[in-house]
C-alpha cells in the first residue's frame, strides 16, 4: 500500500493541535473535507488514529505511532523535492552551515574563486537544528559541534578547541585564570546537563534532585544573558565565548572539561563533487 503524504500532513496537522476545526483553518480547507480524508487515511492503513467526540480529540496508539513516524517521513519527502529542484536549477549555489563562533570565510572565499558562477551563502545553525538543517537539504555542508546526531551524514574532524565557563562578571571565580569543573559544583548550568556531563557528575543540584526545569534557553545570546544576571552559567567552546564578549560576563578556562569537537557533516547519499571539495578546501584552510 503506498502512503498518501497529503493526507499524512493532514493527520500531523490534527495531531499536534488535536483539534480539527484548527487544523482545518491552518490548512486552507474545509473542515469536512479534512475529517474524510483523515477517514480515509484510517481506512488505507486498517486502523483507527483518533478517539473523537463533542469536545475533544486524542490519539490512539496506532496515531501515536503514525505521528512519531509520519514526522521524519514528511520531512525526508521535503528534503527530496528541495534536493531535486537544486538538481534541476544546476550547481549554482552552494550552502554552507556554521556554528556561532566559527568562522567560515577563508574556506567560502576560496571556493567561491574557483568557481566564479556559483553563489556561495552562509547560514547560521543552533545546538537544535545544525544536524537537521543538512539532512532536510537547507545546508550541503555544516562546521557542526559534537555531539550530534550522526545518522545519514558523513563527518570529517576540523578542529579541537577548549571549552569555558561563562560567568557573572561579578562572580566569585570571576578573577580566576583556570578552574576545575567541581569549583561549579554548586553553580546552576542553564544548558542541557547532557552536554557536560562533567558538571553532571558533580553537581549538587543533580544529587539533590534540586534542578527545576527551568526556561528554553535557545541562543548563544539569550544564555549570555541569563548568565549576567546571575540566573546561572554556561560552558561555551572558546571561540564562541570569544566572539560574543561582553563587559558584564567573564569566561574562564575549566582545564578538567574536553575540548570541543568541530566537524565538517553532509548528507551521507549525497555525491556532489562540489561538497568534496569543499570539505578539502574547509580542511586545507585550517592549515
Amino acid at each position: 500500500m503506498d502512503v498518501d503524504l497529503r493526507k499524512l500532513r493532514y493527520f500531523v496537522e490534527v495531531a499536534e493541535r488535536l483539534h480539527f476545526g484548527r487544523a482545518a483553518q491552518a490548512l486552507h480547507i474545509a473542515q469536512p473535507v479534512l475529517s474524510r480524508q483523515i477517514r480515509a487515511l484510517e481506512s488505507e492503513l486498517g486502523a483507527q488514529l483518533f478517539v473523537r467526540d463533542k469536545r475533544a480529540s486524542e490519539l490512539t496508539p496506532a496515531g501515536r505511532q503514525l505521528l512519531e513516524d509520519a514526522r521524519p517521513l514528511l520531512a525526508s519527502a521535503e528534503a527530496l523535492r528541495r534536493r531535486v529542484g537544486r538538481a534541476a536549477r544546476g550547481p549554482r549555489v552552494f550552502a554552507v552551515g556554521f556554528m556561532p563562533g566559527l568562522i567560515v570565510t577563508p574556506a567560502v572565499r576560496a571556493l567561491s574563486a574557483r568557481h566564479p558562477g556559483l553563489t556561495v551563502e552562509v547560514l547560521r545553525m543552533s545546538w537544535d537544528d545544525q544536524a537537521e538543517l543538512i539532512r532536510d537539504g537547507h545546508v550541503d555542508v555544516g562546521y557542526v559541534r559534537l555531539p550530534i546526531d550522526r545518522r545519514g551524514l558523513r563527518t570529517r574532524h576540523l578542529l579541537s578547541e577548549p571549552r569555558v565557563v561563562s560567568l557573572p562578571a561579578d562572580h566569585r571565580l570571576a578573577g580566576k585564570d583556570v578552574i576545575n569543573a567541581a569549583d561549579l559544583a554548586d553553580e546552576h548550568l542553564l544548558q542541557d546537563p547532557d552536554a557536560v556531563p562533567e558538571w553532571r557528575d558533580v553537581a549538587t543540584e543533580m544529587a539533590t534532585g534540586s534542578r527545576g526545569a527551568g526556561p528554553q534557553i535557545r541562543t548563544v545570546e539569550e544564555k549570555l544573558e541569563h548568565v549576567a544576571a546571575g540566573r546561572g552559567i554556561v560552558i561555551l567552546p572558546l571561540s564562541t565565548a570569544t566572539f560574543y564578549t561582553r563587559p558584564d560576563v567573564v569566561h574562564v578556562a575549566v582545564c578538567d572539561l574536553p575540548p570541543n569537537q568541530v566537524h565538517l557533516a553532509w548528507d551521507a547519499t549525497r555525491r556532489s563533487p562540489l561538497i568534496q571539495e569543499f570539505v578539502g578546501v574547509a580542511v586545507a584552510s585550517q592549515g
